[in-house]
């Protein structure tokens, strides 16, 4: 149940223990999650204030955080500290020194280290704090797991312009995979994407493509032990017949960190048209765009927006946009009355 929603996060409460469990480690869209561990007023600009953020570290249960972490399924005991902290507005003090303050309360109060993020990323094993001063409240957290969650296992090469999983994750949600559907990429890059939707979906088959060699290799390498297939071709020109794919999901190389190579070079109407062609009657499409003027293009490609989610990728403006291909006989399918127009909302 979601209690508040603030500056870039949500507070919610999990079902008790026996299905916490799973709910809290299975959030593949979270960048991460914590225990709520204490709370206080925002402690204002000066430099002092700091200072007075040890007060959250003193006050907060250790001894019920460390079973609520390991009944959310955490590691148990803690064999180090280490803090990270974040703040609106302009302070009196930085975000090191809010985190010493901290830190070191909660390391004396554990009996174990604190390793200052002044001398750089903490150790692994380490029990991740985190503060944050809104203005109005200061937070002090607990993540439940040993490491963020975004930072997948399977993730063990990347390449320019790769997407961050929880935003992949996302997108495949959005698809509404089927058992047994049929998903591909056609700019897969270092296959996130297609990572993500079998993680949701065991059961169905996926396959990318990319022109870029380092990208196919990087691709096959996070995909291994997974049914994932992936091979070297022109998002423009793909060796697929017309209609083989249920999902297509796609963050194409719109010439932001990625320029377009091949013939999506010569035109950016020629991926519109191959994703039109590789969509089934009925398919559905979700597309990372980094403005809305795509949109038009895709329309005329015979492809329907229903949905528009506007987030931020890399600090940048994005739009997630799910698309719909016409069924047998020109129909445009029925979506739902509150889907009949493009709803755009902006994503926390």
């Amino acid at each position: 149940m979601i209690t508040h929603i603030g500056h870039r996060e949500v507070h919610f409460r999990a079902e008790r223990p026996a299905g916490a469990r799973r709910l809290v480690l299975g959030l593949r869209t979270a960048d991460d999650v914590f225990l709520l561990a204490a709370r206080g007023d925002d402690v204002g600009t000066s430099r002092r204030g700091a200072d007075a953020l040890a007060g959250l570290a003193a006050a907060a249960d250790l001894a019920v955080l460390a079973r609520l972490r390991r009944d959310h399924g955490g590691p148990a005991g803690f064999t180090g500290v280490e803090v990270s902290a974040s703040f609106l507005g302009r302070r009196g003090f930085t975000r090191y020194d809010v985190e010493d303050a901290v830190g070191r309360v909660l390391a004396a109060r554990l009996g174990v280290g604190y390793h200052s993020r002044r001398g750089g990323a903490p150790p692994p094993g380490h029990s991740g704090w985190r503060v944050t001063l809104d203005g109005e409240r200061a937070t002090l957290l607990l993540r439940v797991a040993e490491r963020p969650l975004h930072r997948r296992a399977y993730k063990r090469r990347s390449v320019p312009g790769t997407l961050h999983p929880p935003v992949a994750a996302a997108m495949a949600a959005m698809a509404g995979v089927e058992p047994g559907d049929t998903v591909l990429d056609p700019c897969c890059g270092a296959g996130t994407l297609l990572a993500e939707a079998v993680r949701q979906r065991p059961d169905i088959r996926a396959c990318g493509f990319d022109l870029a060699w380092q990208a196919v290799a990087a691709a096959r390498e996070n995909a291994a032990g997974l049914p994932v297939a992936v091979a070297r071709a022109d998002a423009g020109r793909l060796p697929v017949p017309d209609g083989v794919a249920d999902r297509v999901l796609a963050n194409p190389p719109w010439g932001g960190q990625v320029a377009p190579g091949g013939l999506l070079a010569e035109s950016a109407a020629r991926w519109w048209a191959e994703v039109r062609r590789v969509l089934a009657p009925g398919g559905t499409a979700v597309v990372l765009l980094p403005g809305v003027a795509e949109v038009p293009l895709g329309i005329r490609h015979g492809l329907t927006p229903v949905h528009l989610q506007r987030v931020r990728v890399a600090g940048a403006e994005s739009f997630l946009v799910r698309w719909t291909a016409p069924r047998p006989g020109g129909g445009r399918g029925q979506p739902s009355p509150a889907s009949r127009a493009v709803r755009s909302s902006r994503s926390r």
